[in-house]
């Protein structure tokens, strides 16, 4: 991955994290107020993670603690900040590598979905791996912040951060979709 790359993917993360801390949880805070400071119904920068990972693997690690390290400490208010400081670098890490290691078991089992080893994208691939990914972030981000939330909102948050994980990551595909398909009709017009 060059250094170009390196950037747009960071930046790609911290623009996803800003637009989920910057419109989705406070309209997620309107209608669900008593829900967890932890965890997201619609985590945009999931979808950066499976797709930077998808296109480069190990590669896009560095890149995505990088986004979310930065994006933590440009987003997240400071009172929550000091809140989860103690186990901070442990989420972010978690969060980094949790596409990765779901790519992996999928070549485990005999399924290479990374960029480059099939003929073309597989949409429901990518879907699995998503929530491969998204299960594995969400019990490793409960286990991590479990002496932080009460034991009567563990379950609730392990399925918000799945949830979260999994519709972010739609909706980055879809926008990736329509991004391509304007950009193909505007390099038609154009010719």
């Amino acid at each position: 991955m060059g250094f170009l790359t390196f950037l747009i993917v960071t930046l790609a993360y911290v623009f996803c994290h800003g637009l989920t801390a910057l419109a989705v949880t406070p309209a997620q805070r309107m209608f669900l107020p008593d829900e967890t400071i932890f965890a997201s119904l619609i985590y945009l920068p999931h979808g950066v993670r499976v797709l930077a990972t998808w296109a480069f693997g190990w590669r896009a690690i560095p890149a995505l603690l990088l986004g979310s390290s930065v994006a933590a400490w440009l987003f997240t208010p400071a009172a929550e900040f000091d809140f989860l400081e103690p186990v901070l670098l442990e989420s972010i890490f978690a969060g980094a590598i949790a596409a990765f290691v779901a790519f992996e078991l999928a070549r485990l089992v005999g399924l290479d979905l990374y960029y480059g080893r099939s003929k073309r994208l597989s949409w429901k691939g990518m879907i699995a791996i998503g929530a491969v990914a998204s299960v594995i972030n969400s019990v490793a981000q409960t286990f991590i912040f479990s002496g932080l939330i009460g034991l009567d909102q563990l379950l609730k948050v392990l399925f918000i951060y799945a949830v979260g994980d999994l519709v972010g990551l739609v909706v980055c595909m879809v926008a990736l979709m329509f991004i391509f398909r304007w950009s193909r009709l505007n390099g038609e017009i154009d010719r």
